[in-house]
């Protein structure tokens, strides 16, 4: 019967598989150089970064191969000196010197090796373990690095993961780091719901979202609702900037205990021209094995309203927007695509939405509530500040109002205020809108 071991993300489990996985090593070459054919075989490995999987026997030295530089540096090297002591080439191993290690590091013709040695036609069916229709590949787990035109494939760098490796190791998964590769950044809050102040209509809406995120996967098991709905739900936010957009699809995220990525479309397209589908797909491809929400910004820069095609650059920005509204379209998860202006979406794309929730500027009872919630609670507040009143005079959203009653916090310490005045909380928020070019007398 086949060993199970179930990791614990202990530092011991990993040690026990790499012990495994050196004697397989030792095996591989002792057949190699040696003649002598024995077996070893590593017990089947489950492990919560790769989810109620149990890895084939393969798949587990593919894994430990890419994850062994990581572990333990110079393994490789040390192993094969016990084969050839005075050196030499030895090619069939492959392998490439890192450009920060002095250190072997597989490749694909590693894994390959240890796997099925030099038979091309044992080594056949392993192939598919680098393809892009592995989970592997699928799940962003590990890849092979890609080569130079006319080099083989299998001789690209066998490529781990920076947050598989995290978890195998410390046993805890690090957000990825936002840049070229991975343009979305993980949206968190300190507040909580009671801080987002929307009128109904708004609100009744986003429960419906929250209605969604609860229960559509007890609704799918429904044998007619399973086959008809489609898969994900899609929800459009517009309104004036500071509204509540983001705060509100970061709140859903944390009732959900879910992890929400923000993407700003906007600089997706400047900056990546001929890029953007590639570096989209690694987040649709993490998020959707992960449980992640996405949260699109400014998604009227590739939503907007389309004009014929009249050059090469209108044709390849068409296949992007195809591309990315495929994506949404197809992926499991809450997608939120937020823009200022939902006149500026495309028509036809505004049917693909299973809500269209507008944020508008608060009313004055709002923004009453808003003030009343945005003041300090252990700084002096002078009597004669009116809060229903600024809220009455001055038709500013959320955002701006957290702005300048930080404004006058910072104000009452530097200048030594007594208390925060109804004066200073109006030159705030004149400062504000003169920053928007809209000062209110």
């Amino acid at each position: 019967m086949e060993q199970v071991m179930t990791a614990n993300n202990s530092r011991s489990t990993l040690v026990y598989y790499f012990n495994y996985f050196e004697k397989y090593v030792s095996a591989a070459f002792a057949r190699h150089f040696h003649g002598e054919d024995y077996a070893v075989n590593i017990p089947a490995w489950k492990h919560a970064a790769f989810g109620d999987r149990q890895l084939s026997q393969a798949e587990t030295i593919v894994l430990l191969c890419a994850l062994a530089p990581h572990l333990q540096a110079g393994c490789f090297d040390r192993l094969i000196q016990q084969y050839l002591p005075e050196g030499g080439e030895f090619a069939s191993f492959g392998g490439v010197k890192g450009s920060n290690t002095r250190y072997m590091l597989p490749t694909g013709d590693t894994a390959l090796f240890l796997l099925a040695g030099e038979d091309a036609a044992a080594r056949e069916p392993y192939f598919s373990l680098f393809s892009t229709s592995h989970w592997f590949w699928k799940e962003g787990v590990l890849w092979l690095e890609t080569v130079k035109e006319g080099e083989p494939r299998s001789s690209g760098r066998l490529i781990l993961s920076a947050e598989i490796v995290e978890l195998l190791l410390e046993g805890r998964q690090h957000a990825p780091a936002f840049g070229p590769e991975f343009p979305a950044k993980q949206l968190e809050t300190a507040q909580h719901w009671d801080d987002l102040v929307l009128n109904a209509n708004t609100l009744d809406q986003i429960n419906d979202v929250r209605a969604w995120l609860h229960y559509h996967e007890r609704a799918l098991k429904d044998p007619v609702l399973g086959r008809k709905a489609k898969p994900g739900y899609r929800a459009l936010f517009y309104g004036g900037s500071g509204t509540g957009k983001t705060l509100a699809a970061t709140l859903l995220g944390k009732e959900l205990q879910r992890d929400v990525y923000r993407i700003d479309l906007s600089q997706v397209v400047s900056k990546y021209i001929g890029e953007t589908e590639k570096n989209l797909e690694k987040i649709f491809t993490k998020a959707a094995h992960r449980n992640w929400m996405l949260f699109f910004d400014e998604a009227d820069s590739l939503f907007g309203k389309r004009s014929s095609v009249q050059s090469a650059n209108d044709k390849y920005a068409n296949q992007e927007v195809s591309y990315l509204l495929q994506r949404v379209e197809d992926f499991p998860g809450l997608v939120i695509l937020a823009t200022n202006y939902k006149s500026n979406i495309d028509a036809a794309f505004l049917r693909r939405f299973n809500a269209i929730i507008e944020f508008p500027l608060p009313e004055p009872g709002e923004r009453e509530m808003l003030w009343q919630k945005a003041m300090p609670a252990d700084i002096r507040v002078d009597e004669t500040v009116n809060l229903a009143q600024l809220a009455a005079r001055y038709p500013v959203s959320g955002a701006t109002i957290n702005q300048v009653v930080y404004y006058a916090v910072l104000q009452y310490y530097h200048r030594h205020l007594p208390a925060i005045s109804q004066e200073l909380l109006i030159a705030g928020v004149q400062r504000e809108l003169r920053k928007e070019d809209k000062l209110l007398r």
